[in-house]
């Protein structure tokens, strides 16, 4: 029997995408149906729900899940899950659906048919009720409120077959791990307890001190990077996967840590996507989730360990995987290396607070990065590509 945390509500992972045999005449119909254009999250959703990532949802929400999901991170059958997982569409494209249809999502960009879903039910919501419960903000400033207020006008709901994984496998190869692959990879080095990092930035010293935390009390470290859509500013999946890997590769002890990448499109959501960023990792075999310093969190709109005290909010059996929590870290000229305030008894004023914003901002202006912010074999690769935009 597995030592591995069991998948999210099930007993088994739930990828959506159909076995290759039946896809080519599952696609050769939906190519008959009403074409439905999806943005670029719902593209990512429907990577993840292929994947098996979103166990055991098996497609978009209705409206009582929506609801309970935004009030009480609960859906109707009380399963708990933190942040609504919807279709929206634009008012003229509701129109010309009716319950009971079935429908082809497709990515307007490329024309791809991603998945078919049977449309269980279409519902108009209350934007602003589910930006106030899932992002504790309205302000428009912020990325996902943002998003929610500008998506269409109705939801569509339904169960999803996936036809493909989007871009994803086939542009970044290995990097891209399915749950059932990951869960087989730990088992195959024997771990039990993992600790997933979340990251959508190539790691400066502090995250690499909160990875080796991770090494030092469990079995191993899973650096798994956000392949989805991004904020303009952020650096290229396949330079943080470069990165990340000389840190690996110069830094680590063989064996203790793997780098993959996932295709979820980031809400800045900070303690809700949190809790979300868990229940995946639970879905990819992880017991623990580091969470540092202001976790998803964008500006000023979450406290800086909002993030993990919500894991304390939750009842008993709502989630398998735990937070490894993590002090605010920083380089201490006095101690001559990296700490927290539990370990660090020296003033402030030695402290060389170290954060992934700092670093693009000077990575940008070409400024140097000092040893104490982040490792030299990082920081060429960074700069390499940063000199790149300028030529």
């Amino acid at each position: 029997m597995s030592k591995l945390v069991p998948p999210h509500g099930s007993d088994e992972v739930m990828p959506l995408l159909l076995p290759e045999a039946e896809r080519a005449a599952v696609l050769e119909h939906a190519k008959t149906l009403k074409q439905v254009p999806l943005r670029s999250r719902e593209v990512s959703d429907v990577s993840m729900f292929a994947m098996g990532a979103y166990t055991p949802l098996e497609g978009f929400m209705g409206h009582d899940d929506w609801k309970g999901v935004c009030q009480d991170m609960k859906t109707s059958s009380g399963l708990f899950w933190p942040i609504p997982i919807t279709c929206p569409v634009e008012q003229d494209v509701a129109d010309s659906i009716n319950e009971g249809d079935e429908v082809a999502l497709v990515n307007p960009e490329n024309g791809e048919i991603m998945a078919v879903m049977e449309v269980s039910e279409k519902y108009t919501i209350d934007k602003e009720f589910e930006c106030q419960h899932v992002f504790r903000t309205t302000d428009m400033e912020h990325p996902g409120v943002q998003s929610v207020m500008n998506q269409g006008p109705v939801n569509l709901a339904g169960k999803v077959k996936a036809l493909s994984e989007g871009e994803y496998a086939e542009k970044y190869g290995e990097l891209f791990m399915r749950p059932a692959e990951s869960r087989a990879e730990f088992l195959k080095r024997g771990w039990s307890q993992v600790a997933a990092f979340q990251t959508r930035n190539p790691m400066h010293r502090s995250h690499e001190f909160l990875a080796k935390l991770a090494v030092e009390t469990l079995d191993g470290v899973f650096i798994h990077q956000v392949l989805g859509k991004l904020k303009p500013g952020d650096i290229p999946a396949e330079v943080r996967t470069k990165a990340i890997q000389a840190m690996i590769d110069n830094y680590f002890v063989p064996g203790t840590v793997i780098q993959a990448g996932y295709p979820i499109e980031m809400r800045y959501a900070g303690p809700r996507e949190a809790l979300l960023h868990a229940v995946i990792r639970q879905n990819f075999g992880c017991s623990h989730l580091i969470v540092g310093r202001d976790h998803a969190g964008v500006g000023d709109y979450y406290g800086p360990f909002d993030a993990q005290d919500i894991f304390d909010e939750l009842w008993e059996g709502a989630l398998i995987t735990k937070p490894f929590k993590v002090d605010i870290t920083f380089y201490c000229k006095k101690c001559d290396g990296m700490a927290t305030a539990k370990t660090c008894p020296h003033d402030k004023s030695e402290r060389v607070t170290i954060s992934g914003t700092e670093q693009r901002r000077r990575l940008a202006a070409g400024e140097p990065i000092p040893p104490e912010f982040s490792r030299p074999e990082v920081v060429k690769i960074l700069q390499e590509y940063y000199a790149s935009l300028n030529s």
